[in-house]
């Protein structure tokens, strides 16, 4: 029988060493999609992004490519602040879920 049957996934992850590994790749799926879809909302290209930014349009594809796990902060930030939105980071509580 499978011991993980009704178990929590997260403690599965956890046990099987691939928590953070997980958590990182699902935020920045989410990171990318949001600045994908701001890019939509507002019809900025890649190209026109990468020059607001001050960067190279290679930078903006890694920051876009959501299996690129290399993106920092100030990518993330210097992004945001293109399109007109801010970043928020905060560290949550183990246990407690990141909406609470």
């Amino acid at each position: 029988m499978n011991q993980y049957i009704g178990s929590d996934f997260d403690k599965f992850l956890a046990e099987q060493g691939l928590g953070e590994e997980v958590s990182a790749a699902a935020l920045k799926r989410v990171v990318s999609w949001q600045i994908n879809e701001a890019m939509k909302l507002q019809k900025v290209s890649k190209k026109t992004l990468a020059e607001r930014m001050h960067t190279s349009r290679t930078a903006v594809d890694r920051a876009l490519d959501k299996d690129d796990l290399g993106m920092t902060i100030a990518t993330l930030a210097s992004a945001a602040r293109a399109l007109g939105q801010r970043v928020e980071v905060r560290l949550v509580p183990e246990g407690e879920t990141a909406h609470a």
